[in-house]
């Protein structure tokens, strides 16, 4: 694979450009995403223009590694043609190898995007209003497709539980506050990181009447546990990645 993809992005006074990857430099933005994803407490930034990419991406393998069924467009033929070929072992070393990359980005995929479905299960309430309140210019939590689920997700859940308990109860008692009822992410967790790019005078612990502010620098590459709540922006940025 060394052809190269066009990822939107921003440039330093926020419009948009064309970000030019290779497809290894693809797939490693993937995989920091789902790192991220993984051990953030929160949903983070929504990576709509690197899914969209990597599932072209993974298209175009698709059709590399069985070209001969593609043509007939039958995407049931080619899972049939995929399982034949795994139990037969059909193809040399280079063939196997390719299709085992290729499970290897459908599971890091599949795995990053139920994640981020868990997370807006388990939040709903705080993602939408988090959502709600955020300004123009700041980046979505939430891609379209994901901002539809919460909110149907959000509006069963209320019929679910008028249905079953809400309308038995009093009056005065028929209304639930969804954002205080629900959890928030826990954004005072620790997280283990790993320092992509020198970063000095991170505020760890402010001052209080008991001690005075606790300040360190991270040195590219190294290693540390840290409270999330700290090194947030961090993460968001790319200067750091959860490990």
């Amino acid at each position: 694979m060394t052809e190269e993809l066009d990822l939107p992005g921003q440039d330093s006074d926020g419009g948009s450009e064309e970000v030019v990857l290779t497809p290894a430099e693809l797939i490693e933005r993937l995989e920091q995403a789902w790192m991220n994803e993984k051990f953030a407490p929160d949903l983070l930034e929504s990576k709509p223009e690197i899914v969209e990419c990597v599932m072209e991406q993974l298209d175009h393998m698709v059709r590399a590694a069985y070209p001969r069924v593609i043509k007939e467009e039958n995407i049931k033929r080619v899972c049939q043609y995929r399982r034949k070929s795994q139990e037969s072992k059909e193809g040399g070393p280079e063939d196997r190898i390719h299709r085992m990359e290729m499970e290897r980005i459908r599971y890091v995929l599949s795995s990053y995007l139920r994640c981020r479905l868990m997370k807006i299960e388990k939040f709903f309430p705080h993602v939408l209003e988090k959502e709600k309140t955020r300004h123009e210019e700041e980046p979505s939590s939430l891609s379209p497709e994901e901002f539809a689920f919460a909110k149907e997700y959000m509006a069963n859940t209320e019929t679910y539980l008028k249905n079953v308990a809400l309308k038995h109860m009093p009056p005065n008692l028929q209304k639930v506050d969804l954002l205080r009822s629900v959890p928030k992410p826990d954004l005072d967790s620790y997280v283990f990181l790993r320092v992509k790019e020198r970063q000095e005078n991170i505020l760890v612990e402010p001052e209080t009447d008991e001690q005075r502010d606790y300040v360190i620098d991270l040195e590219e590459g190294s290693q540390h546990l840290i409270r999330y709540k700290t090194i947030a922006p961090l993460v968001a940025s790319g200067a750091v990645q959860l490990i």
